[in-house]
């Protein structure tokens, strides 16, 4: 896999878990825990993006 196609899959990876993650935040009775754990998987790929495309 080339740089170009794992900074794709990562940038598609944070966009699905932003829309669970306000599937969640919209629930009647929304899970703060999932919530929390959505935006840590949000943030490592964030870091992981910035750091393989500025090194």
């Amino acid at each position: 896999m080339s740089l170009e196609d794992r900074v794709k899959a990562l940038r598609e990876k944070h966009q699905d878990i932003e829309k669970v993650l306000e599937e969640e935040e919209n629930r009647p009775l929304p899970d703060n825990i999932v919530i929390h754990d959505l935006k840590r998987q949000k943030l490592a790929i964030k870091d992981e993006i910035a750091r393989l495309t500025h090194p």
